[in-house]
């Protein structure tokens, strides 16, 4: 009976033992399992962070402040700013960069605003709204308003200029948690909305992109005429962050603004065109973005269908096919590549001169922290550069409520501090774009070449005292030449002159000589060597390859070239 039990349980699989015994397992439980699996890769996938900041109590952690150790500006303004050197802490059930950039496009939250409208136009004949906000629209409220004047002509009220970015305009939910936080604080808050939007159609040829910074450079010239007492500040979000940056560094200390802010800005649109085609998480931006710009094209397709090709417009799956059937195409750009390297605000970081506040974070899922130029923002005394762990792209939610963002708040507060301060900007005089080291080779027009064949440079400061090794003869020579010069009356100056110009044109002569000299010996030396290389690499060749016929050669040489074979391969 035992054999024949032994030889039943061999006959039965152990994969279907393993099969029945899951079957016992109630599928309530296999529910359960896969319901935890998928949270576990929900919670990876979107990049949650809800547990360790559970762990912590949601104290948020510290913000980083990257800036030049000379700058005044740090100590005058920023050490005054208690919200750059505090903590940043996200709302609880937004633990995710993923889920706080969703929740400020769907909801945002923003609070109730209504703007005056000026339409300004542009010399290229385009139309740009500028949408205002003040104090007293903020207090008792008005009704929208087309071309109304925002503020009185004399008002000295600062004015805080408003960039959107990408298919952005001022009913934008985070361009209202900044317009009406500020207006309530007392600025003038208006918002420049790019060419096409803000409900504004294409009057011209011309639409803004990345890098188009003469927009943003005409309307702030508008607003100084306008307001001449008035001193002007600029924030840009996103790609208004690189547009900002852009103009401040083209126009240097030209620019009349008196400081400004760069909130999420890409920096190097190349290295997040990379980075957005990277993982499956942002190729969805990539994908929700395309949409956009379909959006806004599908606004302007009469003028856009006649200036590029629309077709290929319609089917642009990424932000890339877009801006290489559209954006490159308008702008008059090479390739796709060339429009994200001219357009970099990267490029010009090292030229701004004015108080720059740049806010950026690192789990950005659009513009990505690599990005970053952190050396050259370290570089400028007038850039302080604030990162903070978590903040997703221009939410920065904070409270259990998420009403608020903490990035609002830090620009309210160094924009105020930096109003009532008695700082004053350092100005940076031209461009400080950094020029190509220059070998002392290819600065030396005379070249000496040493004993051994090297080459160095002699420099280009003429010597002024005769060389030792100059013959008694040239000596006389030039003592004769210096006599007669002065027996004619000629003045010093002259006489000096004439000596450096022959003296120059003697040592040049001397130099060539030095110059041919050791390196024709060198020349002679090598050539010698190759010869002998040759016939020693012919007969190795040989001898390895038909060892009979190498022992038949070695006592040819012997006898006859003993003087061109070494001895030392003789001896064996």
């Amino acid at each position: 009976m035992g054999c024949e039990t032994l030889a039943a349980n061999a006959a039965v699989s152990p994969y279907d033992l393993l099969f029945q015994a899951l079957a016992l397992i109630p599928v309530s439980h296999y529910f359960v399992a896969a319901f935890l699996i998928f949270l576990i890769f929900l919670y990876n996938f979107l990049e949650i962070h809800f547990l360790r900041d559970l762990l912590t109590l949601f104290r948020g952690d510290p913000v980083t402040l990257t800036y030049n150790s000379c700058s005044d500006l740090c100590q005058s303004v920023v050490a005054k700013c208690k919200i750059l050197h505090g903590r940043y802490s996200v709302t609880p059930w937004l633990s995710s960069p993923h889920l706080q950039t969703a929740f400020l496009n769907i909801f945002g939250r923003a609070p109730p605003v209504t703007y005056r409208r000026h339409l300004f136009r542009a010399l290229d004949g385009g139309t740009i709204a500028l949408d205002w906000l003040t104090y007293s629209d903020v207090v008792e409220g008005t009704s929208r308003v087309i071309d109304s004047s925002a503020a009185p002509k004399g008002d000295k009220t600062p004015i805080m200029i408003v960039i959107p970015g990408l298919t952005s305009d001022s009913s934008s939910a985070y361009v209202k948690h900044l317009a009406f936080n500020m207006a309530r604080q007392g600025w003038n808050v208006v918002v420049s909305n790019h060419r096409g939007l803000g409900g504004v159609s294409l009057t011209s040829d011309c639409c803004y992109n990345a890098g188009w910074t003469e927009d943003v450079r005409k309307i702030i010239e508008h607003i100084r005429c306008e307001y001449p007492e008035a001193s002007l500040y600029a924030v840009g979000t996103s790609i208004g962050a690189n547009i900002l940056v852009k103009y401040l560094g083209e126009d240097g200390a030209n620019t009349p603004l008196v400081g400004a802010a760069a909130i999420c800005s890409p920096w190097d649109l190349l290295i997040c065109d990379r980075f957005i085609n990277r993982r499956p998480v942002q190729k969805i931006y990539d994908r929700v973005l395309t949409v956009g710009l379909q959006g806004y094209a599908q606004l302007h397709q009469s003028i856009l269908s006649r200036l590029a090709d629309w077709e290929c417009i319609k089917k642009s799956n990424s932000v890339r096919d877009f801006d290489n059937h559209a954006t490159r195409v308008l702008g008059k750009f090479e390739t796709v590549d060339a429009y994200y390297r001219r357009s970099s605000s990267t490029n010009y970081v090292e030229n701004v001169s004015v108080p720059l506040l740049c806010v950026s974070a690192w789990d950005d899922p659009v513009c990505t922290s690599e990005a970053i130029p952190w050396d050259e923002c370290r570089a400028n005394e007038n850039i302080i550069l604030a990162t903070t762990a978590h903040g997703g792209h221009l939410a920065f939610y904070e409270g259990i409520t998420a009403s608020s963002l903490w990035w609002v708040r830090a620009v309210d507060e160094f924009l105020g501090v930096l109003r009532t301060s008695p700082f004053r900007r350092q100005k940076l005089q031209g461009s400080t774009l950094p020029k190509p080291v220059q070998s002392s080779i290819d600065q030396g027009p005379y070249l000496n070449v040493m004993g051994d064949g090297m080459v160095t440079a002699a420099g280009n400061e003429p010597r002024d005292i005769v060389p030792a090794d100059m013959s008694n003869e040239h000596m006389v020579h030039s003592k004769k030449e210096e006599d007669t010069i002065s027996g004619q009356g000629t003045s010093p100056d002259l006489t000096d002159e004439t000596y450096s110009n022959k003296h120059i044109m003697k040592q040049a002569e001397q130099n060539v000589k030095d110059l041919i000299v050791p390196v024709q010996r060198c020349v002679d030396q090598l050539s010698r060597r190759s010869r002998q290389s040759i016939w020693l690499l012919a007969y190795i060749a040989i001898i390895t390859t038909w060892p009979f016929v190498g022992s038949v050669l070695i006592s040819v040489l012997k006898r006859r070239f003993k003087t061109f074979v070494p001895a030392t391969l003789f001896k064996k």
